[in-house]
């Protein structure tokens, strides 16, 4: 089955790049490595605002996760042309607008990391890093980045 038949089966259309909204690009290709910028959660357009620990519980905090993961997808899309040409996913390193007491940012990245589990089968396996910070630009409360190999 094709990435994109899965991404289908689950329901996914996939978004257009979004436009940076600070000094950078949405992606470098070097080589067979794809390095995407972070990307914030968003909620109808707009940053999905809060931290997590305060007004935004675990599930809640994976479900935005999962949505930052659909917009990688389309900026992946848009580097590559085609994310059948994915070999791997590599890295995702995951950021949580996390109160000091919340220790569940790995729960909540798993909304990204379980997401491309099931669009890229074994070629979704990655390496992680997932860390609690104090805030994240406009207040969002995930942002995340991501490396794949490409052919």
């Amino acid at each position: 089955m094709s990435v994109y038949d899965r991404l289908k089966a689950l329901g996914i259309e996939l978004p257009p790049v979004a436009i940076p909204a600070a000094a950078y690009v949405p992606f470098v290709r070097s080589g067979k490595l794809v390095f995407l910028s972070g990307h914030i959660a968003k909620r109808d357009g707009k940053p999905w605002a809060g931290q997590l620990g305060g007004a935004i519980d675990t599930a809640t905090g994976k479900q935005a996760a999962r949505a930052v993961a659909i917009d990688l997808l389309g900026t992946l899309h848009a580097a590559v042309g085609d994310l059948n040409q994915v070999e791997r996913i590599v890295k995702v390193m995951s950021l949580v607008n996390s109160t000091p007491t919340f220790t569940e940012q790995h729960l909540v990245t798993n909304g990204c990391s379980e997401l491309l589990a099931e669009v890229f089968g074994d070629k979704g396996a990655h390496a992680r890093s997932a860390f609690g910070v104090a805030q994240i630009p406009m207040g969002a409360c995930v942002e995340i980045e991501l490396i794949a190999q490409v052919a």
